[in-house]
């Protein structure tokens, strides 16, 4: 040991003899108390924000200083559609089942009801903006169209068929009630599908009658918007009928018929049906240019879109794809791609991968789903599951890279790369129209900051070492002369002997 460390060494020992026990109470206690609060802070600051206080500052410097981590300006319509968060509003499923037809028929082989009242409500809430006409009538009396107008408020499935069958005995050919009876009464798609068909074809007669009206007197525009919505409402669900029976081209054509209808396109997501109808023909490419004609308009993308965009990636790898030979070699470009769509996707709607994966049971849909929610995913992966066993590969490449994208964005709730933050509650939002029966799917759970756990760990070892100097302080004495002695050791070593001659 050398001169200069011997007299440090002294000076130490001599400091250590004159302090009290106080003094490492105080010591020990005060530091603790720091440490307390600093953990405190960063609780509170990462319960509200959802992101630690040292992300914060990074965050805070990265936009002050983008130089300094080398990072890009962002577009600026990007960024400013991102900083707000959309408001959740319920979505009608375009491809919603028939109650009777499918819904019912669950109920009756698994007696659990696949519909929950407030989904049921939101339903009767679209049909009465839709259909619900209160002007003046053709007819005294009366008429079917004032007896049909009640079976939106009705919430028991064998009152409404009774309503639609006492309006059809009015007028035998009452599109509305042709339309109730079709989605309430039928047990097969044929009989949804000649119903309809009825039922759209006394639509289009009454939609002339009421545009020769509405031509000559504007009191009766409200029944010919009445009357065209009828009409495009018709072909929506004869659409899906064709899809369910398979006459794909069928219903591909009448899909794209109604992306040219302004009312077909306000009462459903005709090009969501669409794609989903492409891609059970396999037409990829047209599947391809549809996806670019809404990339170009839409900034904020359903999951539809986003993994049907994932899906066109996975497919250009074929069946090549091996976890083990990217992980020898690294990815190339086109992995480079299919991965990133895949994180893309995966952020827009965390809960799809499980239900494709199968690692989680599904359930029939409901008929209003929320964005980004569990509700959503079970609407997307019920049709779109059997197109990704169609491509080989596909459900391999996202069962090895799926939870890689929640690596790359360590708290989405505070904020995301493509899309605005994930809402907060969703979970409690998307159990009014999920089933209880149903286990739902919740977002996965923040990692804890390690800012957290280290003030924590040193508020902990704090408040032990005022503990200890408080009732043993000789002991503190020893411990702390020993712990003064090492670090000098290893100050000798690693630090040369003339730095000593400072002090």
């Amino acid at each position: 040991m050398s001169r200069t460390q011997c007299e440090a060494m002294e000076t130490l020992d001599s400091f250590f003899n004159n302090t009290t026990s106080q003094f490492y109470v105080v010591l020990t206690g005060t530091s603790s108390f720091l440490s307390g609060v600093l953990m405190f802070l960063e609780w509170l600051h990462f319960t509200y924000f959802g992101m630690s206080i040292v992300d914060r500052i990074s965050a805070f410097i990265v936009q002050i200083f983008p130089f300094i981590l080398n990072r890009r300006n962002k577009d600026t319509k990007n960024a400013k559609a991102l900083k707000k968060v959309p408001d959740v509003k319920a979505v009608r499923n375009s491809m919603m089942l028939f109650r009777g037809a499918e819904y019912n028929r669950y109920f009756l082989e698994t007696n659990r009801e696949p519909l929950v009242e407030y989904d049921v409500t939101l339903t009767s809430m679209d049909f009465r903006s839709f259909f619900t006409y209160d002007g003046p009538s053709l007819e005294s009396g009366a008429t079917d169209q004032q007896i049909i107008n009640g079976v939106w408020r009705e919430p028991d499935r064998m009152k409404r068929i009774e309503i639609a069958h006492k309006a059809l005995s009015i007028n035998p050919s009452c599109p509305l009630a042709l339309i109730v009876l079709a989605e309430e009464e039928t047990s097969s798609i044929l009989e949804v599908e000649e119903r309809l068909k009825i039922a759209l074809k006394s639509a289009e007669g009454a939609s002339k009658g009421s545009h020769i009206l509405s031509q000559q007197d504007p009191m009766y525009k409200p029944l010919h918007e009445r009357n065209q919505y009828v009409c495009s409402y018709c072909r929506i669900r004869s659409a899906v009928c064709a899809r369910k029976l398979g006459k794909l081209k069928e219903s591909s054509k009448m899909f794209r018929d109604l992306l040219r209808d302004d009312r077909a396109l306000a009462m459903a997501n005709i090009n969501e049906s669409l794609i989903e109808c492409l891609l059970e023909m396999q037409c990829y490419s047209d599947v391809q240019q549809l996806l670019q004609k809404q990339e170009e308009v839409t900034l904020y993308k359903s999951t539809v879109m986003c993994y049907t965009l994932a899906l066109m990636k996975a497919r250009a790898l074929t069946e090549k794809f091996s976890p083990d030979a990217v992980a020898r070699r690294g990815p190339n470009a086109a992995e480079m791609i299919a991965v990133d769509a895949i994180h893309c996707a995966v952020e827009m709607n965390p809960h799809v991968p499980k239900y494709l994966l199968e690692l989680k049971s599904l359930i029939l849909p409901p008929e209003h789903y929320f964005k980004r929610g569990d509700s959503e995913a079970i609407t997307y992966v019920f049709h779109h599951l059997h197109h990704w066993k169609q491509v080989g590969g596909a459900l391999q490449l996202l069962s090895s890279t799926w939870e890689g994208a929640f690596r790359r964005i360590p708290f989405p709730l505070e904020r995301g790369h493509h899309f605005p933050p994930y809402p907060a509650n969703m979970e409690a939002i998307d159990q009014q129209v999920l089933p209880p029966h149903h286990e739902l799917s919740v977002f996965p759970q923040r990692e804890t900051p390690f800012f957290m756990v280290f003030t924590g760990v040193l508020c902990f070892s704090f408040m032990t070492l005022t503990v200890i100097a408080y009732h043993f302080p000789k002991a503190m004495t020893q411990y702390a002369k020993a712990v003064t002695t090492l670090f000098l050791v290893v100050l000798e070593k690693l630090i040369p002997t003339d730095f000593f001659g400072i002090f």
